[in-house]
């Protein structure tokens, strides 16, 4: 089956061309066949932070680049020899409030041949929703010229089902192929990103059990804004893993202790709000300071008071539920610190619970991760309806 994802749930634009076969077994295997990515991190920069409106207008001038790279990669990319009507009035009404995105499809619509595609998944949430418009509408868009159906992916989804796959020639991205990791449920799934900071169970494939949250600020959300107290760049999270690792080489030590919120609570909560305050306070206690030294330390102590909660909720989870299995994945499955950490703990524990956490290069958004979770879904004919299909920035997941 060739599966074309969709992803702009937030800043970055991607598409992915992908063959799969074999239903969720070791018998599955995958290879990506054309993947594009543009992202947006270096127009966000002056807000600190991810700006939905500009994120959207990005997405509505990128999408359909980035359609024709994709598949310029998977060599299906053909000029349309048997010129035909566009359907203009469905496209307009589809495309109705991207008007930039209409603006560009068409021409490309006109020019090229419909590619030998079975599904087009799409991210529907959760997200920023005028992010999220945008790439729904331009998957609608896609299936009713092409006549080919709908999936619609919940993200976090994605994040889980790439982490539990085998990757090679991961640094290449266009020819990596791939299979199922050999795991075994219960898994447990920690999700940490800039938007999301979750504990969800799985007891059999694709049934999901949300059994704890962030009460308040998601962890990559915490790192941003942190890195923003000192002076540093945007996304915060490898800023401060740069400094906390050097911190940590020159064994430096902070002259401070930030809190570990509901650490020792029992439950399987988060919460990030009172350690960015806690922070906000150390650098008002310090003004004046902005050596070196000082942004190091606190680098340092905040990843090791944001990991220390991380894994020690991770554990009591994996505990409690007698978990086979820990998969990590989000945009802060990059941060070697908290996979190194994690790793310890379950190795220290000796419950021989196996970790899965995804390679850096595809620890962020990305639609390779869009197309295999919508595969499975297409295998069960699981096809959304466009007529009804709505983004939805707070989907859930179970």
């Amino acid at each position: 089956m060739k599966v074309l994802g969709i992803e702009t749930s937030c800043d970055e634009t991607a598409v992915c061309f992908m063959e799969a076969e074999g239903g969720f077994g070791p018998h599955f295997n995958f290879e990506i066949l054309g993947n594009a990515l543009l992202s947006q991190a270096k127009l966000h920069e002056q807000y600190g932070g991810v700006f939905p409106n500009l994120a959207k207008r990005e997405h509505a001038k990128n999408l359909v680049p980035m359609l024709e790279n994709a598949l310029a990669q998977a060599g299906v990319l053909k000029p349309r020899t048997v010129l035909g009507a566009l359907p203009r009035t469905v496209l307009g009404r589809t495309l109705e409030r991207e008007p930039d995105l209409l603006t560009l499809l068409i021409p490309f619509l006109q020019t090229h041949e419909r590619p030998d595609i079975d599904a087009i998944a799409v991210t529907h949430g959760p997200g920023l929703e005028p992010a999220l418009w945008v790439g729904v509408n331009f998957a609608k868009a896609l299936s009713a010229v092409w006549d080919v159906p709908i999936v619609a992916v919940n993200h976090m989804e994605g994040h889980i089902i790439l982490s539990t796959m085998e990757h090679s020639n991961i640094l290449k991205n266009v020819g990596m192929s791939g299979r199922l990791n050999e795991f075994e449920f219960p898994v447990l799934a920690l999700l940490i990103s800039g938007g999301h900071t979750e504990l969800v169970l799985s007891k059999q494939f694709q049934t999901y059990e949300l059994i704890g949250q962030t009460r308040d600020d998601a962890v990559g959300e915490a790192f941003d804004k942190v890195a923003r107290l000192l002076g540093l760049g945007y996304p915060g999270g490898p800023e401060i893993s740069r400094l906390a690792l050097a911190a940590r080489s020159s064994k430096l030590e902070a002259g401070f202790k930030l809190p570990r919120p509901m650490l020792n609570e029992d439950n399987f909560d988060l919460s990030f709000s009172g350690l960015k305050t806690a922070v906000r306070k150390i650098v008002g206690n310090h003004q004046g300071d902005a050596s070196l030294d000082f942004k190091m330390q606190l680098a340092r102590e905040f990843e090791d008071a944001v990991t220390d909660v991380l894994v020690a909720k991770t554990m009591r989870a994996v505990e409690e539920f007698g978990t086979s299995t820990v998969v990590v994945g989000g945009g802060v499955s990059a941060n070697s610190h908290i996979r190194l950490r994690l790793a310890e703990a379950l190795a220290e524990a000796g419950n021989f619970a196996q970790l899965l956490v995804p390679p850096p290069e595809l620890a962020t958004d990305n639609a390779i991760m869009i197309a295999l979770a919508g595969y499975f879904h297409a295998l069960k004919k699981e096809f959304a309806d466009p007529a009804t299909l709505a983004a939805n920035g707070n989907l859930k997941l179970a």
